[in-house]
């Protein structure tokens, strides 16, 4: 499938893109509020937000909760973005599925799909990616201006997967692949780091300074933001929870150190346990329900994961100081089950005056990976963000 990319928005200056961004993750805005935020004059904004209206991606909108009769001088007119305006596709690839996302300039969800993948060769995954291009687009209710795709691993330049061993890949060009197959722009970037930055534009995160996203699942994964802003790092999802130690005389298992975050709380390492101790596969949603059963050996993995998560939690307050961190991904049942020791053991971890942990658990499903993926679409294609 070709098709034209739709025109854009003209690249924008950093003052300019401050603007753009402000009005976007907190719009509308009256000038006053948007000026002040950012500390500019009256003046200053004026001159920043006039090729913005100009080329459509900002809009004045009528002030709202005034009646107009009520109203004194001249009207503020507020100014907001045109959330469908432009649509946005979003992936998450994992080693066996691909999960897509149409969504507004907004990160709003408009349509979901997702397909199994049945090879790893790149190739492969870069036609199911075009095919549900395709599909996604039928259902966009504005033209697609780009898309974003998030794979568990190392990526480099927002275009190479430098390695992700979930799907065994090396230095595979995916937004190339991709856009040949498409004719439009294409952003690759680490999952997790994608999560995070949906999470602080538009969810848990928005308007903190200091904030944390830890993912249970196949693995821990971990995103810091400091200022407002994702903190990017080199080694990206190559090896944190592997070497974190939470329980130094913890289980061995066949993936991550003795006791380490990995060995303790990712979900192939559980399900490894009571495989180890029975001699019979479970899921992780049965060995959860046997935990909360009482059943001797679920209980005890479960608990000790609880133990471990919690310890991990305590630590990242300790050194971080969060606002709030965010516990996200398929594992978070955990909490359902065993939140009681969770906590038990994050007050275990902290000084007694230490203030409590502003700690929220998300239920996700690997869907609001995929729109993580269209916000980072959004950011880079849109407002020309180049951090991380």
């Amino acid at each position: 499938m070709q098709k034209q990319p739709t025109p854009g928005w003209p690249p924008l200056t950093p003052a300019e893109r401050s603007v753009a961004i402000e009005v976007l993750v907190h719009g509308p805005l009256s000038r006053t509020e948007l000026a002040r935020r950012l500390r500019l004059s009256a003046g200053s904004l004026t001159r920043l937000t006039k090729p913005l209206i100009e080329s459509g991606l900002l809009v004045e909108v009528p002030e709202s909760g005034i009646a107009a009769q009520a109203r004194q001088g001249r009207p503020s007119q507020p100014l907001d973005v045109v959330a469908g305006s432009r649509a946005f596709l979003g992936f998450k690839v994992t080693g066996d599925m691909v999960y897509g996302v149409v969504t507004t300039l907004r990160s709003e969800v408009v349509a979901r799909l997702d397909r199994p993948l049945t090879g790893h060769h790149p190739g492969e995954v870069a036609d199911v990616l075009a095919a549900m291009t395709q599909e996604l687009a039928a259902a966009a209710t504005a033209p697609l201006a780009g898309i974003g795709i998030g794979v568990g691993g190392l990526v480099r330049e927002r275009a190479v997967v430098g390695e992700s061993p979930y799907l065994g890949w090396r230095d595979v060009p995916l937004a190339r692949l991709v856009g040949e197959r498409t004719g439009l722009p294409v952003v690759v970037e680490n999952d997790v780091a994608a999560l995070v930055e949906a999470e602080t534009w538009f969810g848990a995160g928005r308007g903190l300074d200091r904030f944390v996203v830890l993912t249970i699942g196949a693995g821990i994964g971990y995103g810091l933001v400091l200022g407002g802003k994702r903190v990017p790092h080199a080694e990206e999802d190559r090896g944190f929870g592997h070497h974190w130690i939470v329980q130094p005389h913890g289980p061995l298992t066949p993936d991550g150190a003795r006791g380490s975050a990995v060995s303790l709380l990712a979900i192939p390492s559980i399900r490894y346990q009571i495989r180890a101790a029975t001699g019979h596969d479970a899921t992780y949603e049965e060995i959860l329900a046997r935990a909360a059963e009482g059943e001797p050996m679920a209980a005890r993995v479960i608990d000790e994961a609880a133990r471990a998560l919690g310890t991990l939690v305590a630590q990242i307050a300790n050194f971080v100081m969060p606002q709030k961190i965010l516990l996200a991904g398929e594992g978070v049942g955990l909490m359902d089950v065993a939140g009681a020791a969770v906590h038990e053991s994050i007050r275990a971890g902290r000084h007694p005056m230490a203030a409590p942990v502003g700690l929220e658990t998300k239920v996700s499903d690997f869907h609001d990976w995929a729109r993580g993926a269209a916000v980072l679409a959004i950011q880079v294609l849109v407002l020309g963000t180049v951090e991380g």
